[in-house]
């Protein structure tokens, strides 16, 4: 009997709601670890993780494919949310915006891909979140209506 095999790369990418720049320095290595822990009890593979204060970048290797995109990025979003708010990091409730990216990579691109990702700090020292998305949308070809973007901070 033969087996179904795949390997396929996603960048995923969403932001907390109102773009606020909520989640602080202090607080961002358990986040990771704890969307990591979310991402691998799905069965996919973490490749990289960077929560800035307002956003999310994962890349992901997606091996199980019984589990689609938009499941494994409910799950993150919704685990992610219950966790910040049972731990009363703010005096209101949190929550990701509404909607993510999700971009494929081929297996040569990954290297960069992580970099980039794991580069995010610098990265956002000279381009905003959303130079940074219009350019990955733009760059990858993707077509979008500006309406139905994340709302950006001016």
């Amino acid at each position: 009997m033969a087996n179904t095999y795949s390997q396929i790369y996603i960048q995923i990418i969403f932001a907390v709601k109102g773009r606020e720049n909520l989640v602080v320095e202090e607080k961002r290595n358990e986040l990771e670890k704890f969307i990591t822990g979310i991402v691998k009890n799905r069965k996919q593979k973490l490749l990289a993780i960077y929560i800035n204060p307002d956003h999310a970048h994962l890349l992901i290797g997606l091996n199980n494919l019984d589990m689609n995109i938009s499941d494994l990025v409910r799950d993150i979003k919704a685990g992610s949310s219950k966790m910040i708010n049972d731990n009363n990091w703010f005096h209101f409730k949190f929550a990701w915006q509404e909607g993510y990216g999700a971009f494929s990579y081929s297996k040569s691109q990954i290297d960069s891909v992580v970099k980039y990702i794991l580069n995010q700090n610098e990265h956002h020292k000279k381009k905003t979140f959303r130079e940074e998305y219009l350019k990955i949308l733009n760059d990858l070809n993707v077509d979008y209506d500006e309406r139905y973007l994340f709302d950006f901070l001016a």
